[in-house]
This record gives structure tokens, C-alpha cells and sequence, in this order.
């Protein structure tokens, strides 16, 4: 959450360096040559990339490693819920799995509700 904070910062920062510079520019008299505008726009072009090696590139290895984790899923493995709950896998389906959190209790969630499978024998019988 605190990188987050961060970029959010970062980027009400650089708006308002932004802004005023570009009161400045209309104040000042002359339209500029190519080289300032870009030069200009530099801060702002490099304020993207960092944001997108922060916080989208990992988001999208994230989401990799848990789809990968779930086409995985097999029978016999323990595993956790997005609500906690902790169950032995005992069927599968296309979208849904069938978790035995109990001695003849099953649960039925869907597949992207596994958030961790665990090592064999986690779970006491």
C-alpha cells in the first residue's frame, strides 16, 4: 500500500510542476522551438515508465503465478480460500472445485478463489 501512496505523490507532484510551468509558458512571449516542448514532456514520458515497472508489471506477474497455481490444481491438494478456509481439493471442474474442509463437509468455489496451495500433509487428518 505504501508504494501505492507513493506513486500517487509522484504523480499530483509532477501535475502541479506541470501546471505551472504551463501558466509560465503563457505568460512568457514566443511559442518555443521542438527541442523545449520535448524536453518538456520528459519528466512526464519518464514518470510513466517508472509507474509501469512499480506497479503494473508486477500486478501482471501476479496474475501470471495465481492462473498458472490454478490450471495446476489437482486432486488431494490443500489448499486456501480468498475467504481462509482450508480444504483438501476432492473434485474438479472447468470453473469450480470442490473442497473438503471436513470429515463429509465439501465446499464448492470457484477456481479463482484459491489464493495458496499448501505443502502435502498441512493439513491434520
Amino acid at each position: 500500500m505504501g508504494l501505492r501512496l507513493w506513486a500517487c505523490v509522484l504523480f499530483f507532484w509532477s501535475y502541479l510542476v506541470f501546471i505551472s510551468s504551463a501558466y509560465a509558458q503563457t505568460a512568457a512571449a514566443g511559442g518555443g522551438d521542438l527541442m523545449s516542448q520535448l524536453s518538456s514532456m520528459l519528466p512526464l514520458v519518464l514518470m510513466f515508465v517508472a509507474l509501469y515497472f512499480i506497479m503494473i508489471r508486477p500486478q501482471m506477474k501476479r496474475q501470471k503465478e495465481h492462473r498458472a497455481m490454478v490450471e495446476a490444481l489437482a486432486k488431494g491438494d490443500e489448499v486456501v480460500t480468498a475467504g481462509g478456509v482450508l480444504g483438501r481439493v476432492v473434485d474438479l471442474d472447468e470453473q469450480y472445485l470442490h473442497v473438503e474442509v471436513a470429515s463429509g463437509v465439501r465446499l464448492q468455489v470457484q477456481r479463482p478463489a484459491v489464493t495458496q496451495v499448501l505443502p502435502k500433509g498441512t493439513m491434520k487428518s
